[in-house]
C-alpha cells in the first residue's frame, strides 16, 4: 500500500488522546484548535480524545480486505515535543504519545524526505526518528548526516524478499535548501538537481544492496501542492530511474490531490499520490481540485521482475478529520480526472466497486 502525505499534526494531533501544545506560528492561525473548528463548521462535531484508529476510519477495513505486504506513506509531520520551531510559515508537529495512530494502520515505513520533518529543528527530527523506531516503523530520507539520510529503509517481506525504500526530496516541494543533510549535520536527502549523476549514484546503491526478490522503490517529494501539470523533468527523471538505476516503482508525492499515473517499461510511476490524511477540511480556496478526496494505492508487483501486475485504488473522503469511503459520484470524478491526465501515458481506469477502481495501461505508450 502506497499513499501520499499523511499529516498528523495541528488539528489531527489536537483531537487525539494526547494533544500537544496547540500554539502555532502561522500568519493567520495561531492555534491548532482553529483547524478543528473549521472542520466542525463544515461537517459537524468532532469528538475529542479519540482513539488511535479514529483518523483512519474506513481505510482500516480496506486494508484488512487487501492485506498488503508493506504499507508506505509520506509522513509530513514531526513527532516531537521540541519547541525549536523554524520560521517557515507552516509547522506540523504531533505529540510522541500519539504515535499509536501510525501503528493503528500498521504503517511499515514513514518517508521523511519532505518539507515538514524539520519544522521543529534538529531536535524535532531526532525525536521523530526515535519515536518511529520505538513504534517499529522504519524511516527513510532523513538522518543525522548525509549517509544516514540517503540510506534506504529495508522492509522484509515474509518469504517474499524485501522492499528497498529510497527516499529523496527536491526544493520544488518547499524543502529549504539549508535542510540538506551534510557530512556531519542532520537533515533530509535533498537533491540539488534531477541529474544523471544522481541516477548513477542511486544505481550504485541499489546494485550494492539488491538481493533476489527485492523490489527497489524511489519515494520522491517533488513539485507544488496544486495543479495537474507534471514537469517534463519529473517524467525524464522517473524514466531514468527505471531505465538506468534499476528502480521498480516511483512513489511521488507533495501534490495535495492525485496526479497522472504511468507504467513505464512495465514499472509503476505515481507522479503525485495526493494527501491521505490532513486537517484541511473547511479551508476554502482550492475547491476545483477536490482536495477532500484521497487515494490508497494497492500495487501488485512481481518480485522477480519488478513489473506491475495490478494496481487497485481505493477512493476515500476526509470528513470530521477521519477517512470514509468516497461515494460513487466522487469515485467516478477521480477516475475521470486520472483518465484525462493519464491519456498522454496510455493509462485509464476501470471501476471495480463503489469506491474502488483499477488501472489499465497500454504498453509502450510514449509520454507526450
Amino acid at each position: 500500500m502506497l499513499a501520499g502525505d499523511v499529516m498528523t499534526g495541528r488539528g489531527i494531533d489536537q483531537v487525539l488522546r494526547h494533544p500537544g501544545d496547540p500554539a502555532l506560528h502561522e500568519a493567520y492561525v495561531q492555534c491548532a484548535l482553529d483547524y478543528v473548528a473549521l472542520a466542525e463548521q463544515k461537517n459537524g462535531r468532532i469528538p475529542s480524545g479519540v482513539d488511535d484508529a479514529y483518523i483512519w476510519g474506513d481505510a482500516l477495513e480496506e486494508l484488512a480486505r487487501s492485506r498488503p505486504d508493506a504499507r508506505i506513506v509520506n509522513l509530513e509531520t514531526a513527532i516531537t515535543r521540541s519547541d525549536d520551531w523554524q520560521p517557515k510559515g507552516i509547522n506540523y508537529r504531533m505529540h510522541p504519545a500519539n504515535a499509536g495512530c501510525l501503528r493503528a494502520a500498521a504503517i511499515d515505513c514513514a518517508v521523511l524526505a519532505n518539507n515538514h520533518v524539520l519544522d521543529w529543528g534538529a531536535a524535532g527530527l531526532r525525536e521523530t526518528q526515535q519515536t518511529l523506531a520505538a513504534a517499529g516503523i522504519r524511516g527513510a530520507g532523513a538522518g543525522p548526516d548525509r549517509i544516514a539520510a540517503a540510506a534506504p529503509a529495508v522492509l522484509p517481506l515474509a518469504g517474499k524478499g524485501r522492499v528497498l525504500v529510497f527516499a529523496l526530496a527536491t526544493a520544488s516541494s518547499g524543502v529549504p535548501v539549508e535542510w540538506a543533510a551534510g557530512a556531519k549535520t542532520p537533515g533530509v536527502n535533498l537533491l540539488a538537481e534531477l541529474s544523471q549523476r544522481v541516477v548513477d549514484e542511486l544505481a550504485g546503491c541499489i546494485a550494492a544492496l539488491r538481493q533476489p526478490g527485492d523490489v527497489a522503490l524511489a519515494s520522491i517529494h517533488w513539485g507544488g501542492n496544486w495543479g495537474h501539470a507534471i514537469a517534463p523533468a519529473h517524467v525524464d527523471f522517473a524514466h531514468a530511474l527505471i531505465d538506468t538505476a534499476g528502480v521498480d516503482l516511483v512513489h511521488g508525492h507533495s501534490s495535495h490531490h492525485p496526479l497522472a499515473i504511468e507504467v513505464h517499461r512495465g514499472k509503476l510511476v505515481l507522479y503525485g499520490c495526493g494527501d491521505l490524511i490532513n486537517d484541511y477540511e473547511g479551508i476554502a480556496g482550492h475547491e476545483p481540485w477536490r482536495g477532500e478526496l484521497g487515494l490508497m494505492y494497492l500495487a501488485d508487483v512481481d518480485a522477480a521482475s519488478g513489473r506491475l501486475e495490478r494496481l487497485e485504488m481505493v477512493a476515500l473522503e476526509r470528513r470530521r478529520l477521519r477517512l470514509q469511503r468516497a461515494g460513487a459520484p466522487d469515485t467516478r470524478w477521480l477516475c475521470g480526472q486520472l483518465d484525462r491526465d493519464g491519456k498522454r501515458f496510455g493509462t485509464h481506469t476501470r471501476l471495480v466497486g463503489a469506491n474502488r477502481f483499477e488501472l489499465e495501461w497500454q504498453e509502450g505508450k510514449p509520454a507526450a
